[in-house]
Parts: structure tokens; C-alpha cells; sequence
């Protein structure tokens, strides 16, 4: 069975994206995004910020959701993460054919070249779902480890939180 986060991250078709800038300051911005589980694939281009930001450091945060009508139906993902180029020409076929797929949009145009556009692949590794549904402010939070599969319970199962906070665990 499908978790509930993949459920949400395959409804939609934007999300935002935080990087860190090389002065230590986040930066937000929102892309087209496609999904296979916990792997997002995203394209941007090589002579932007973003771009600049994740070879400076490849820790990037997303946000996937939408306004609802009602408070209580509100879902959404946040998820916490290292992004990576896709290099492979087969595989950059590949992600392209599934954005063009996902986003009508981009019908009609051609795949852009690799030395003005890096088609990027993030892993949810650390995630939080939001779902209001099960009752206000209903959160969980979970990692997902290096073979894909979930471990429940929280973020403190790795001590990621901690390291985060630039704490250690005793």
C-alpha cells in the first residue's frame, strides 16, 4: 500500500524548494516537480540560483501542498533531503518524458540541453506529513533510510534533529 505522503506528492505538480545560499541564508522558490515514491526529479537551470546554491550545498528542503477549502482537509509534505544532478543521458530522457507526463504544459517543447539545464533528483529522507483530516494540527514525521523503506516514529530515530540543532546525542 502507498503511504500517505507519496499519495500527496503524486496529487500535485509544484512544490518549493529552500536551498541554502553560501552566505548561510535560505532562499525559496517553487518548481515543476515529478515523482517515483520518496524520489523527486526537478529541472532547473545551470545559470541560476538555485542551481548555484546545491553545488554550494546539497541539503535542500520541499513543500508540497495546496490551500484547501476547509482547514480540515489540509495535506501536505515537507520533506528534508540532498539533492543530486542526473548525469546519465538515458536517465535525463527518462525524467523529462515523466515531467512532460505529469505537466501539460511543457508539451511542444524539446528537452532542454545539459550545458544550460541539470535535471536534479532529491530522496525524502526526512519528512513530516501534515494531515488535518485525522484532526487539526495532525502531523507525523518519519525517515526514510537509504533502501527506501520507512522508519516510523520520528525524526529523532536517527538523531537527525539533533544534529540539526547542532547537538550531539549522549
Amino acid at each position: 500500500m502507498q503511504h500517505a505522503a507519496v499519495r500527496i506528492l503524486n496529487r500535485h505538480r509544484a512544490m518549493a524548494i529552500s536551498t541554502v545560499r553560501p552566505d548561510g541564508w535560505p532562499q525559496t522558490t517553487i518548481v515543476g516537480y515529478v515523482n517515483q515514491g520518496f524520489d523527486i526529479f526537478f529541472l532547473i537551470f545551470r545559470s541560476g540560483q538555485k542551481f548555484a546554491n546545491i553545488q554550494h550545498d546539497d541539503r535542500i528542503a520541499v513543500a508540497v501542498g495546496a490551500e484547501p477549502t476547509e482547514l480540515r482537509n489540509l495535506q501536505a509534505v515537507y520533506a528534508g533531503g540532498h539533492a543530486q544532478e542526473v548525469t546519465d543521458p538515458a536517465e535525463r530522457e527518462e525524467v523529462w518524458r515523466l515531467l512532460m507526463e505529469r505537466s501539460s504544459n511543457l508539451a511542444g517543447f524539446k528537452m532542454p540541453e545539459a550545458q544550460g539545464a541539470a535535471f536534479m533528483k532529491f530522496t525524502c529522507r526526512y519528512v513530516s506529513v501534515l494531515d488535518f483530516s485525522q484532526g487539526i494540527g495532525h502531523t507525523e514525521q518519519f525517515t526514510v533510510d537509504e533502501s527506501g523503506a520507512v522508519i516510523e516514529g520520528g525524526p529523532d530515530n536517527d538523531g537527525w534533529a539533533l544534529s540539526a540543532a547542532g547537538r550531539t546525542e549522549v
